[in-house]
């Protein structure tokens, strides 16, 4: 990996990770595209840089963060469906995977989705917020999120649906998702760096200022894709997520049968 290629996955990241369209899809495209998709140091950037993401919302809504105990109490009871299910099919998940034909599917049928979830759960004029839901709503959420195990289903798109099942308006059920996924994230690379230091992987002085580059671009990309993000999906609700989805979708089958069989990250 070059520090272009490097910028590049960062600044996806950085878009995607936070809206409904799935950021593994598109890194499998961008990875299989440079030709980086076997690298064992490709695979470890891309979980590495979603620190940068993480801290941008973490900076975006620094005061909510130190509300009360009670915020991160309902965080945790969110997160617990994700550790329970990532720890019993981690294996699965893998399998998963190596198969881009599943990353592709679930980009289409997340796309149709999403163009009706503003019908089925329309709460514009709400008065509940992410941080009145209950315990209860937090671990429905919770459990709306790891649907997103399965390559494509997008992690933010899952749990936002999630949170407007839950009543919550499409704003505060982002904002609820943008929480979440501090912890998530932060337990899912704590996880697989583990993994990689487990099995020896030493970090060269030129991959180190590549994740520093990385998580830099990350971090500022997130933040302008994150405030961009609350006032498109207020305005204008998921339809537009919904037909990117299914666009990328099609061409990501086109390219795997018809261009070149694609590897997943």
């Amino acid at each position: 990996m070059n520090t272009l290629q490097a910028i590049v996955l960062a600044i996806i990241e950085g878009i995607t990770e936070f809206l409904p369209v799935s950021s593994t899809g598109h890194m499998i495209i961008a990875s299989s595209f440079f030709g980086i998709a076997h690298d064992d140091f490709t695979k470890l950037f891309t979980i590495v840089i979603q620190l940068g993401a993480i801290l941008s919302v973490v900076i975006l809504y620094f005061k909510r963060f130190f509300q009360s105990l009670d915020f991160y109490f309902k965080l945790l009871v969110a997160f617990i469906p994700a550790v329970v299910f990532g720890l019993l099919f981690s294996k699965k998940i893998d399998a998963l995977l190596e198969n881009p034909v599943t990353v592709a599917v679930s980009l289409l049928i997340g796309g149709i989705i999403l163009l009706k979830v503003d019908e089925w759960f329309n709460n514009p004029n709400t008065s509940e917020t992410s941080d009145e839901i209950t315990y209860l709503q937090a671990l429905k959420i919770g459990l709306f999120q790891c649907l997103a195990m399965i390559p494509g289903v997008s992690r933010s798109g899952a749990s936002i649906v999630g949170g407007m099942s839950q009543k919550l308006s499409r704003t505060s059920a982002a904002e609820f998702s943008f929480f979440l996924a501090v912890p998530t994230m932060l337990g899912a690379t704590a996880k697989k760096c583990y993994d990689y230091y487990k099995d020896g992987f030493i970090l060269t002085d030129d991959q180190i200022n590549l994740l520093v580059i990385g998580n830099i671009v990350a971090f500022i990309v997130a933040l302008l894709a994150i405030k961009s993000f609350i006032g498109f999906l207020t305005k204008n609700g998921f339809k537009v997520f919904g037909y990117y989805r299914i666009i990328a979708g099609i061409l990501l089958l086109a390219i795997h049968y018809f261009i070149h069989p694609l590897t997943i990250i």
